[in-house]
């Protein structure tokens, strides 16, 4: 099959449908999981007094003590330097790689009042917050 243009990606989703968690849960339970983060940062926050960036780290920093206490681990966190194969015009930013030692440590983390209070900085942050669970192959 041969395509007449090239297919485009959009990237604007920030946040999990119901569908996309209820498909999560289906992950084995008892392996750990590696939350992939590809992030898009936007130019400017909606309050438009920061950048996406700034604000992101700001969720970043208070986040942490949360991931701490779901036993996970951030092992692997960088910027994306450039597009090699792909589109080009949706380069994410940044690319975060975190381990948890089961989904329901994930799950467990994101349902957390204290973690609902701070996601509204990732909310004004992120043009786009990709998330893709991995399972390491043996």
């Amino acid at each position: 099959m041969v395509l007449s243009k090239p297919i485009s990606v959009q990237l604007t989703q920030i946040s999990p449908t119901k569908d996309q968690i209820a498909q999560l849960m289906s992950y084995p339970q008892d392996i750990p999981v590696v939350m992939t983060n590809i992030i898009k940062f936007k130019a400017i926050t909606g309050n438009g007094n920061e950048t996406g960036q700034e604000a992101y780290m700001r969720y970043f920093k208070s986040v942490q003590h949360l991931v701490a206490k779901a036993e996970a681990k951030v092992i692997w966190k960088g910027t994306v330097a450039m597009t090699v194969i792909g589109d080009s015009n949706d380069t994410p930013h940044m690319i975060i790689l975190v381990e948890y030692p089961t989904v329901q440590h994930f799950l467990n983390m994101i349902t957390n009042p204290e973690y609902q209070k701070i996601t509204i900085d990732r909310s004004i942050a992120l043009e786009y917050g990709g998330l893709i669970a991995c399972k390491t192959q043996e």
